[in-house]
This record gives structure tokens, C-alpha cells and sequence, in this order.
């Protein structure tokens, strides 16, 4: 029965928004001797969020933290809704949400500590790594196998395609 519950809720998403660090990556940041940031993104991750892009589910970034490595990454991945350095991620997540004539029902959120538990709460379907915060992973709806850089997007994203019955189609081409 909950699983179930979980394969509707990720049926009904129409965007997905991702947290950066500790999701996309693994949370480390590199800092070299200029105090640029580098950050380490997976590349199957990547591949993810293209073939959930392709099917139809609208892509997100939204962030605490400000990186140019981030619009780099999000340019290569073609996202464009892309938000960092918010303070109050709940709000910048409504107001996303009311930009595009979407329901908290239709989105799912990524994210790993406490400052994502607001939108966690009420996005429609909450997802988190195994090294998310203890609080984060007790309001999660979903929480991944594959960590944080790790693979744990490319699960998500497979999981929403799967429930969608869109994952099928996606991998099709590379059997042929």
C-alpha cells in the first residue's frame, strides 16, 4: 500500500527540483588556492535528469549555496530554472511553482539537510539520500540506495520515469 501511494505521487510530478550539494554531488566543496569552488557532478547522474527532461518532467535547480560550477553543470544538462544563493528555499519554491501554474501535488523535490525540510514537506513527492539528515530522511517519501554524487539522482529520476511508464521508452533506444 505505500508503495503504491509512492508510485502515484511520483506519477503525478511535472518538474523536478534538485538540491546541489550533498545531492548532486557528495557534498564536499573544493576550494583552490584563489578560493574558486569546484565541485565533483556524476556523469550518470547527468544522463538521468536528460532522458527524465526528455520525457516530459521540467528540471530545477535550486540552491543555497551560489557556484559557477553550478550554471556551467545546469547549461551542459540544459536546465534552465535554476535558483542559488536563496535563503528561504520555501518561498523561491512557490514562487517557482506559481510561475509555471503548477501544484505542490506535481513536484518533486531532492534535497539532504534541514534547510530543505520546508520544501520536503510539501512538494509532492520528497526524496533524499541515505546521508541526508535523520529529519530529512524521516519526512522523506523516497530515500535512494546510491548516495549523494553517487547515483542518487539517476535513481530518482528512473524512479519518477518508471511510475510515469515512461522509463521503458527511454531505454528502448539504447537496445536496438
Amino acid at each position: 500500500m505505500v508503495e503504491q501511494n509512492l508510485e502515484d505521487k511520483a506519477r503525478r510530478v511535472r518538474i523536478a527540483v534538485f538540491d546541489v550539494d550533498g545531492v548532486m554531488t557528495d557534498g564536499t566543496l573544493y576550494l583552490d588556492d584563489d578560493g574558486r569552488e569546484l565541485k565533483g557532478f556524476n556523469s550518470l547522474d547527468g544522463h538521468g535528469l536528460k532522458m527524465l527532461a526528455a520525457s516530459g518532467v521540467m528540471l530545477a535547480i535550486l540552491t543555497g549555496r551560489t557556484s559557477r560550477c553550478v550554471e556551467h553543470r545546469a547549461a551542459n544538462l540544459g536546465i534552465t530554472l535554476v535558483r542559488q544563493g536563496v535563503e528561504d528555499k520555501l518561498e523561491c519554491f512557490a514562487a517557482m511553482l506559481a510561475d509555471l501554474g503548477l501544484e505542490p501535488a506535481e513536484a518533486a523535490y531532492m534535497g539532504d539537510d534541514v534547510v530543505d525540510l520546508p520544501v520536503l514537506r510539501r512538494c509532492g513527492l520528497a526524496v533524499t539520500v541515505p546521508e541526508g539528515h535523520e529529519l530529512v530522511r524521516r519526512h522523506a517519501h523516497y530515500i535512494t540506495r546510491a548516495g549523494g554524487g553517487r547515483g542518487a539522482v539517476r535513481e530518482a529520476c528512473e524512479f519518477i520515469m518508471r511510475a510515469q511508464g515512461t522509463l521503458d521508452a527511454r531505454m528502448e533506444k539504447y537496445l536496438a
